[in-house]
């Protein structure tokens, strides 16, 4: 009989589980099947996002490529691949209901891996995929229309994201454009150790930061710029107005049981789903300790390793990631800042790590597999 493996979410943690259990798990339970439903036709690289948004610094097929052609090496009854989006779920069932083009589909299963991850909370902001690839690479390009023309850029939100964007604009474009970056928190980065040294970084760039500033509202103008309300009541009348703050889980279509009160997916030890056998998360939809592309290659892996003990009448195991906290923050194209743990990292070593590429280089390995 065949054991059918539903997994939602086609980026970094679905499409990770997915390309294990076909390359691993497959030879020995010879009746497996994977499904992958995704909103996006394709893998959206969102690490690269705040390089994307500069023009002419990223071709598309650097950060997206189709998902379908990297599994085409895999038998046809082995896998089938559903863009749609997770409509509910029936634990009791084992039921997923999934909108699509043609319309609804029902699918069963044996095993469901939760992998949808978190959304940007201002949908116009390309940060996160969460719609069609026409409509992830539409925003993109909107952004990089609005980046070429701008004299003014405000970044709200000063964790990684707002960072990186700020520095990715400064470094491009320098004096020519007024950049900045306002922390609602006292320090960027949330206070982070690393906050002197991406401050230091920033200046160099030439981004304005500014701290203790929350943005209370903001309002487009009839000119066209925009109006942005801080909660001090300051007002800063800008060009573009990029918000980078909040992320929130894609979980609308789970039973509440099966959340935290935060909203993201409640897990035990070996990534299952608490109060279920046979439902597991990965990525960012479970937030722990954070969202990370490492942590979610690792939770992936983790969770591929335990349907798999399953399948094979085994019992699953605790599953480890990274023993310690990583932060790795790109400042612009030739610099950065990170620490491994407490211990910080040379401002080159962050740059090989990360701000040269972005990790885009790994895209086609992710898509055909041969990443994992």
């Amino acid at each position: 009989m065949t054991k059918t493996i539903v997994v939602l979410g086609g980026a970094y943690a679905g499409v990770g589980v997915a390309h294990r259990l076909l390359k691993y798990t497959k030879p020995h339970v010879k009746d497996l099947k994977v499904i992958l439903v995704s909103k996006d036709s394709h893998f959206y690289w969102n690490m690269a996002s705040v390089r994307a948004i500069v023009p002419g610094t990223l071709k598309e097929e650097q950060y997206s490529q189709p998902i379908e052609k990297g599994f085409a090496k895999y038998p046809a009854d082995s896998f089938e691949f559903i863009v749609g989006s997770a409509e509910g779920v029936d634990i009791t069932d084992k039921t997923v209901k999934v909108s699509t083009r043609d319309g609804e589909r029902v699918l069963n299963y044996d095993h469901l891996v939760l992998a949808t991850g978190t959304r940007a909370v201002d949908g116009t902001m390309p940060w996160k995929s969460n719609g069609t690839h026409e409509q992830v690479t539409g925003l993109v390009t909107q952004i990089q229309d609005k980046v070429k023309t701008a004299k003014h850029i405000v970044v709200a939100g000063a964790g990684s994201t707002g960072v990186e964007a700020a520095a990715e604009i400064a470094f491009e474009y320098g004096k020519e454009k007024e950049v900045i970056l306002l922390s609602g928190d006292e320090e960027i980065l949330g206070g982070d150790s690393l906050a002197s040294n991406v401050s230091g970084e920033l200046k160099k760039l030439g981004v304005q930061v500014r701290k203790s500033s929350r943005v209370d509202a903001a309002h487009s103008t009839p000119d066209g710029k925009t109006e942005v309300v801080l909660q001090s009541g300051e007002k800063i009348v800008t060009d573009l107005y990029l918000p980078t703050m909040g992320m929130r889980p894609n979980t609308e279509y789970l039973p509440a049981d099966l959340l935290t009160d935060k909203k993201f997916v409640d897990i035990d030890e070996f990534y299952r789903a608490k109060g279920t056998q046979d439902v597991w998360a990965a990525g960012d939809i479970v937030w722990k300790p954070r969202g990370s592309f490492v942590l979610s290659d690792k939770q992936a892996a983790g969770v591929a390793k335990n349907i798999d003990l399953v399948l094979k009448g085994k019992a699953p195991t605790p599953v480890k990631t990274i023993p310690m906290d990583v932060l790795m923050v790109a400042t612009g194209r030739s610099r950065g800042a990170g620490r491994l743990g407490p211990v910080k990292v040379f401002s080159v070593m962050v740059y090989m790590i990360k701000g040269k590429t972005l990790g885009v280089q790994q895209l086609p390995s992710y898509v055909d597999g041969s990443a994992f």
